[in-house]
C-alpha cells in the first residue's frame, strides 16, 4: 500500500493536483482513496470507478468520539454534568487528528492525501510521532503493566471502576491508531509539493524539505502550474523571465513537473485525468538510517536537505535523539546498539545543500558494555 501526500503554499492548486493524481491512479486500475479536509474542487469524482472520496469533517469526528466516551466518563464521574455531543467544541488540532484517523482507516492500494497548506501538512506528519512520544512518557512499560493489573481487578469486581480506568481505556485506542499509521514507513510514502513559479517559492519549499526529512520523507517532485507566456510586451517578457528563473530554483528542491495552466478550472474527471500528463514520478522517503563504524566508534547520518548551521538543535533523552528543525521537534528512537553508547557530538555536513545531513558520533558507554566486549572493541582496527 502506498500513500501520496500533496502540499504547498495555499492557493497553488493543491486540491486540484491531488484530485488529478487520484483520478489517474484509479483509471490505471488501482483501488484509490482521495482524502481531504474539503470537498473536491471538481464534481463527479464520487462516481469515478475505483475511486473513493473521503472528506474529513473534524466536528463530526469529535462528536462521534465524544458520544462514545461521554457514557463511560459519566458512569465513573456522576458528579459532573457532561455536555451532549452536539455542544462539544473541538480542541485545537482536532482537524489533524481526524484526518490522521481517516488515513489510518483507509483500505486501498493507494491513498492520495490533499494535505492542504504547508503548516497543515507538517502538523499531520508530526502528529503520530508526537502521540507516540507522549504515550511513552505518560504510559511507560511499568505503568502499563500496573494498568493491566488494575484493569483485570476492575473486570473481576475486586476494584471499583474510577476515573483512572477511563484514562487507561484510551491507551489501547491510541495504540491501535498508531499501529495503522501509514506515514510510519517513509519508503511507502511519496510527497509532492505544489507551488506557483514565483521567485519566493523556492526558499519556502527548501525549508519544507528540511522538516519533511526530519520524519524520513522526501519531496518526489514539485508540481508547478506554468503560464503559456508569449509576446513581446514588457509585462509578458518580465513575467516569463521570472517564471523560468523560478522553475530553475524549484528544481533544486526536487524535479519539476510543469503543469500547463488552463484558462478555466477543470470541469470533470476526464479533464483531471490529463492534467498530470504521464502521472507522477515514483517517490519514496529516506530508508531508516543505520549506524556506521567510524574511527573505532559509530556515526549516525540523518538526511536534512537544505538545513543551515545554527538552525538545527540536538539533545539526547534516555534512548532517543531529540532533533529540532524549523520549529518542529521530533524524537528519534535509537537502535539497541546506540542506546548503549554516549553521544560524542554532532555536525552538519554540506549545510545549505540538498545533500545536507546531520552526523552524530557515538562511543561505547563503559557502564553499559560488558568489560570483555569493550576490550574487544578497543582492539578492533
Amino acid at each position: 500500500m502506498r500513500t501520496l501526500l500533496l502540499t504547498g503554499p495555499g492557493g497553488a492548486g493543491i486540491s486540484t493536483m491531488a484530485a488529478a493524481a487520484a483520478v489517474r491512479a484509479a483509471r490505471s486500475g488501482r483501488r484509490t482513496v482521495l482524502l481531504s479536509r474539503q470537498a473536491p474542487p471538481v464534481a463527479g469524482l464520487d462516481v469515478e470507478p475505483g475511486l473513493t472520496v473521503v472528506t474529513v469533517d473534524p466536528q463530526a469526528a469529535v462528536e462521534g468520539l465524544w458520544a462514545g466516551a461521554a457514557d463511560a466518563a459519566g458512569a465513573v464521574l456522576p458528579q459532573l454534568t457532561l455536555p451532549p455531543a452536539t455542544s462539544v467544541v473541538p480542541l485545537p488540532g482536532a482537524a489533524d487528528l481526524a484526518l490522521f484517523a481517516e488515513l489510518a482507516r483507509a483500505e486501498a492500494e493507494l491513498v492520495v492525501v490533499d494535505a492542504g497548506p504547508i503548516q497543515s501538512a507538517l502538523a499531520l506528519v508530526n502528529l503520530p510521532t508526537t502521540l507516540r512520544w507522549w504515550l511513552e512518557q505518560l504510559m511507560p512499560p511499568s505503568v502499563r503493566a500496573l494498568g493491566a493489573v488494575r484493569t483485570a481487578a476492575v473486570a473481576s469486581g475486586v476494584v471499583r471502576r474510577g476515573p483512572v480506568d477511563a484514562a487507561l481505556a484510551a491507551v489501547p485506542v491510541v495504540e491501535a491508531l498508531l499501529a495503522r499509521d501509514r506515514l510510519a514507513d517513509p519508503t511507502g510514502t511519496g510527497v509532492y509539493l505544489v507551488a506557483e513559479p514565483r521567485t519566493s517559492s523556492a526558499a519556502g519549499l527548501r525549508a519544507v524539505a528540511t522538516v519533511l526529512a526530519l520524519h524520513g520523507l522526501a519531496a518526489g517532485a514539485v508540481l508547478s502550474r506554468v503560464l503559456p507566456l508569449a509576446g513581446g510586451d514588457e509585462w509578458t517578457t518580465a513575467r516569463a523571465a521570472e517564471q523560468e528563473a523560478a522553475l530553475v530554483a524549484l528544481a533544486d528542491v526536487a524535479p519539476v513537473r510543469r503543469v500547463p495552466e488552463l484558462p478555466v478550472a477543470p470541469e470533470g474527471p476526464d479533464q483531471l485525468s490529463t492534467l498530470l500528463g504521464d502521472g507522477l514520478p515514483e517517490s519514496t522517503g529516506f530508508a531508516v538510517p543505520a549506524p556506521e563504524r567510524h574511527e573505532g566508534a559509530w556515526r549516525l547520518s540523518l538526511p536534512l536537505p537544505f538545513a543551515e548551521r545554527g538552525a538545527v538543535t540536538l539533545t539526547r533523552w534516555v534512548d532517543d535523539l531529540v532533533l529540532t528543525v524549523g520549529g518542529i521537534r521530533r524524537s528519534v528512537r535509537l537502535d539497541a546498539l546506540l542506546r548503549r553508547c554516549e553521544v560524542t557530538g554532532g555536525r552538519l555536513a554540506a549545510p545549505g545543500t540538498a545533500a545536507a545531513r546531520l552526523e552524530v558520533g557515538f562511543r561505547p558507554d563503559p557502564q553499559l558494555w560488558p568489560a570483555d566486549l569493550l576490550s574487544a572493541e578497543k582492539r578492533t582496527p
